[in-house]
C-alpha cells in the first residue's frame, strides 16, 4: 500500500539527494549492502533485548533502502540486475530481523512465542512469492494492506514502545489477509476465457452490437424486426414463390 502510493513520489523528491550521493562515489549496490549491515545490527540488538536501540537501527536500515533507487536512477544504472539484487537483500534483511526476534523469545519464560516471528516471516515470504510468480506469468499482484513498508513501520512502532508481542500478532493477521488478497487478485486475472470469446474484439460484446450481429442474418433474408420478436428470435415467414417456380397455366 505504501510502496504503491508513496514510493514513486518519495524517490522523485529524493532525486537531488541521489545525484549528490552519486557524485560522492556511492553506488546503489553499496547503499543496499549498507542497509543489510544495519539490518544485521538490528537483529543483534533485538536478540539482546535492546528494543529501543533496535528501533533506531531499524530506521537507519530503512534509509539506504529508500535511497538506493534514487541513486540508481540518478546514475542511470537502474535495471533488472540491481532490482534483483535489492529484492534478494531485502529478503535476507527480513529474515535477520525476525530471526533476532525469534532468538529473543526463545530465551523468555514462554519460548513458544518464538514461533510468532517465524510465522510472520513465512507469510512475508509467501506475499513476496505471490508477486514474483504472478509477474512471471504476466499478471499483477501488487498491493495489499501489509506490504514490506507496512511491516517495517509496524515493527518499528512495536520496538519503540516495547509492545512487540501484540504488534507481531497484528502483523501475522494482516500479512495473512494480504496473502489472501493477492491470491484472489491473481486468481481473477487468470480466469480462463470462454472459447466463444477467444479472438473476438471486445467491442463485439457491447449489447447493441451483439443484438445487431444476431439480427443481421435475419434482416438479410427480408424479415422485419417485428417478425423476429422483441427477444430477437427469428420467426420465418413463408417465402413467395419465384417466377421460375410458379406452375405454368
Amino acid at each position: 500500500m505504501l510502496d504503491r502510493g508513496f514510493r514513486a513520489k518519495v524517490e522523485e523528491k529524493l532525486r537531488p539527494v541521489g545525484h549528490g550521493l552519486r557524485r560522492a562515489g556511492l553506488t546503489a549496490n553499496t547503499l543496499t549492502l549498507l542497509g543489510l549491515l544495519f539490518a544485521t545490527v538490528t537483529a543483534a540488538l533485538i536478540g539482546a533485548g535492546r528494543f529501543g536501540w533496535a528501533a533506531v537501527s531499524l530506521i537507519a536500515a530503512s534509509v539506504p533502502d529508500v535511497l538506493d533507487g534514487a541513486v540508481a536512477k540518478a546514475s542511470g544504472t537502474a535495471g533488472p540486475r540491481g532490482a534483483f539484487f535489492d529484492s534478494v537483500v531485502d529478503r535476507i534483511a527480513d529474515a535477520l530481523v525476525l530471526g533476532g526476534a525469534a532468538w529473543w523469545f526463545a530465551g523468555t519464560d514462554d519460548p513458544r512465542l518464538a514461533l510468532l516471528p517465524v510465522g510472520v516471516l513465512a507469510l512475508s515470504f509467501l506475499i513476496s512469492y505471490e508477486r514474483a510468480r504472478a509477474e512471471s506469468l504476466g499478471f499483477d499482484a501488487r498491493g495489499g494492506i501489509m506490504e514490506r513498508a507496512e511491516r517495517l513501520v509496524t515493527l518499528g512502532i512495536g520496538l519503540a514502545f516495547d509492545i512487540v508481542v501484540p504488534v507481531l500478532w497484528i502483523m501475522a493477521g494482516l500479512s495473512a489477509f494480504t496473502a489472501v488478497q493477492r491470491f484472489v487478485k491473481v486468481w481473477r486475472q487468470a480466469a480462463p476465457v470462454p472459447r466463444e470469446h477467444v479472438g473476438r474484439p471486445r467491442w463485439l460484446e457491447r449489447p447493441r452490437v451483439r443484438r445487431l450481429a444476431e439480427w443481421w442474418p435475419a434482416l438479410r433474408e427480408g424479415m422485419t424486426l417485428r417478425e423476429m420478436g422483441a427477444n430477437g428470435s427469428r420467426r420465418r415467414r413463408p417465402r413467395r414463390p419465384t417466377a421460375w417456380r410458379r406452375t405454368r397455366p
